[in-house]
């Protein structure tokens, strides 16, 4: 028969294998509660949440990624002090959007698209004044626009629906000084307006 002592041994021995297999076990559920937590009924990896937070190595906040209030997608970039510059999101209306702010949170640079085929990219100063604005319109013609430190547009460049092109200079109160267009037909037209009202006009199809 064997001793005791042998005996206890041989029962330590055991519980410290099954000791190993029920740790091994709990091992292996944590993992897969964890993958679990990371999975949804849709495809295979795919990750749901409502709102996701980058950090750097001091915890600072330098990404986020939500929605808001009326359920619009929008991804902003933050400087190391945490203020927002580089904001890309979805608006109520469908129109996606690309901007890039001040620290203070000023727009200096946008791009648009409207009704799926309308993409607008305006820059602007400091205090939201729009001094550069080149837009492409729905019926298919173009605009692009260079405005004085008002807002004010001075210089229109533009095409039409037929890709025919035009240039219009205005004055600070926005009265077109000078109109220079070729027609569909390529005929080209000029007029221009002097100060005293005098107009001079160049042979052409208007």
């Amino acid at each position: 028969m064997d001793s005791l002592d042998a005996r206890m041994e041989r029962l330590e021995r055991r519980c410290r294998r099954w000791q190993g297999l029920t740790f091994a076990a709990l091992a292996l559920a944590g993992l897969g509660l964890g993958a679990a937590a990371l999975r949804d009924t849709g495809p295979s990896g795919e990750l749901v949440a409502s709102r996701l937070v980058l950090t750097d190595a001091k915890g600072r906040t330098r990404a986020t990624l939500g929605t808001d209030e009326g359920g619009n997608a929008g991804l902003v970039l933050r400087d190391g002090e945490g203020r927002p510059r580089a904001l890309l999101g979805v608006g109520e209306d469908g129109s996606p959007r690309l901007r890039f702010s001040t620290a203070g949170g000023e727009s200096l640079a946008e791009l648009t698209v409207y009704s799926d085929e309308a993409p607008r990219l305006t820059l602007s100063k400091p205090g939201g004044v729009d001094l550069f604005a080149v837009g492409l319109q729905v019926d298919g013609s173009s605009r692009l626009e260079l405005a004085d430190a008002n807002g004010r547009p001075r210089a229109i460049l533009g095409a039409d629906e037929h890709g025919s092109p035009n240039l219009l200079l205005v004055d600070r109160r926005g009265q077109p000084r000078v109109a220079l267009r070729v027609s569909p037909s390529d005929s080209a037209s000029l007029v221009v307006e002097g100060k005293d009202g005098e107009v001079f006009r160049a042979p052409g199809v208007q």
